[in-house]
């Protein structure tokens, strides 16, 4: 099977990890500090590296699952990087969310370099990561999309293919928009209503029964009523991050983005005051509290 090797293994990465082995692939991955544990993945004969250099020269196939557009670029222009152990015709999958326009320009370097690169960010939670049940937006040509399929699907259940390279991270930050916008949105009324009142209760059932029904409901609802945070396992900090990295793509478009531009002011009040850390749902307490 193919030689993947893979720099990312975090919440999301160790799902990706663990269906590529259970499909029979050969994995390496980077060791560092910001993966989660991955004994599990070593006892089942995954190979690590410590530079990213030398996981390329092994590599037939690379996938990166970091943080964002810095993180990519350091990776792999850095001085121990992908770039500097690439091989000809190697893949490279970034399955990171980034800014589009740097996505273009990292898909010339690695081009350059003699590879071949796609963005395929996805969506959903690290419970699908681990069940293989991801959804994935691609942005390659027709034939790299083809090509890269098989091991796509080890991990995902919907493959969308959006159009060229820097596409998928465009639908991966207008989702991203629309998807946190709306929790955030939620949080906001919830917050005024926890003020006002009004019974958590009676606030998601009105909601359910009316226009407020959506996924953002769903999951802020085990928060509203039972306090529990984990129906979006999604922090703050990065919720902030992709409605910057959303406001940055509107702006180089030079499309509207008044409504977003307010989310990221909110979020980012969340981040000043020392709650970036917290998980999406705790969004409610925490405007809820300004008041008090």
């Amino acid at each position: 099977m193919t030689n993947i090797g893979m720099i990312g293994i975090g919440m999301m990465g160790h799902g990706i990890a663990s269906n590529l082995v259970k499909h029979g692939h050969t994995l390496s991955v980077l060791a560092h500090a910001g993966n989660q544990p991955i004994d599990d993945l070593v006892q089942q004969g995954v190979n690590t590296f410590n530079t990213s250099k030398d996981l390329a020269a092994h590599s037939d196939v690379i996938i990166l699952c970091v943080t964002g557009t810095p993180q990519v670029e350091a990776v792999l222009m850095g001085e121990d990087g992908v770039l500097k152990g690439l091989r000809p015709n190697t893949i490279v999958i970034d399955c990171s969310t980034a800014i589009p326009a740097s996505t273009e320009k990292i898909a010339q370097a690695v081009a350059v370099q003699g590879g071949l690169f796609m963005d395929a960010p996805m969506t959903r939670t690290p419970k699908e990561a681990a069940e293989g049940r991801l959804n994935l937006l691609v942005g390659a040509d027709a034939a790299l999309f083809a090509t890269c399929q098989p091991i796509l699907a080890c991990f995902a259940e919907n493959i969308v293919h959006v159009g060229p390279v820097g596409s998928g991270h465009r639908m991966k930050l207008l989702h991203n928009y629309v998807s946190l916008g709306s929790v955030a949105l939620l949080a906001e009324a919830a917050a005024c209503a926890q003020v006002g009142g009004v019974n958590a209760q009676t606030f998601v059932d009105v909601l359910a029964m009316g226009g407020g029904w959506g996924a953002a409901l769903e999951r802020l609802k085990p928060f509203l009523l039972n306090h529990d945070n984990t129906g979006l396992r999604f922090t703050v900090t990065n919720a902030l991050k992709d409605l910057t990295y959303y406001n940055d793509m509107a702006q180089h478009m030079q499309a509207e983005h008044a409504v977003a531009a307010a989310i990221q002011t909110t979020l980012k009040a969340a981040c000043d005051e020392g709650q970036g850390a917290r998980l999406m749902p705790d969004l409610v307490d925490v405007i809820a509290q300004r008041t008090h």
